[in-house]
């Protein structure tokens, strides 16, 4: 379900005054919604988008994603853009845009990965393409699927299952114990700091 705004909070999204909007609304100019229960107006995300005229056109862009963590892992790279093109041939798919990353999926600060999540918000895409769940993020795939649900965006899958290189697995939990070691070794030292300064306080 995408956002919805009391006429109050859009008036200031949009900075319009409340009286502005209810004037507009009456005239048909930018028509609330109005709850069933209390007859309230009240306005969606999609009517942000509209207003500030980012909504997509009705059919929206169809892109291709496709992703690997390292340099070294290119080759994955052409024969995971290689089945993706067969896969929109095949489906007879024209594809606007072909974006590639090479990173880790635990890393949510890839260029290609932002730059198509900002046009998943602004309402610009209507299709996602992607070879696994893992290319698009390692964890928390459920999330991204919603997200894109809720700005009208569909994410097809080639394959359902889990099915990164070995190697890149392997490193992406070495990195995911690299990074809970370091907080659980801060946790213990803050402790020990606390600890410290306790016994301070009570000698003084």
């Amino acid at each position: 379900m995408q956002n919805i705004y009391s006429i109050q909070a859009f008036g200031k999204l949009i900075g319009k005054s409340t009286k502005t909007l209810q004037k507009w609304d009456r005239d048909g100019k930018l028509v609330a919604h109005r709850s069933p229960q209390s007859n309230r107006r009240y306005y969606t995300h999609d009517q942000y988008l509209e207003y500030r005229g980012l909504k997509a056109p009705e059919q929206g862009r169809t892109i291709v994603y496709a992703r690997v963590s390292g340099v070294s892992q290119k080759p994955d790279l052409t024969n995971q853009m290689t089945a993706l093109q067969a896969y929109c041939t095949a489906h007879e798919i024209t594809v606007d845009e072909w974006v590639q990353d090479i990173g880790s999926g635990l890393n949510y600060k890839r260029k290609g990965f932002n730059h198509v999540m900002e046009m998943v918000e602004l309402g610009q895409v209507r299709t996602i393409i992607i070879a696994h769940k893992d290319r698009l993020v390692r964890f928390g795939y459920d999330y991204f699927e919603a997200f894109c649900e809720r700005h009208h965006t569909q994410l097809v899958l080639l394959h359902g299952d889990h099915l990164s290189p070995e190697q890149e697995l392997v490193r992406d939990l070495i990195a995911i114990i690299t990074v809970f070691s370091a907080r659980l070794h801060g946790l213990r030292s803050y402790k020990k700091v606390m600890k410290d300064a306790a016994l301070q306080k009570d000698q003084d």
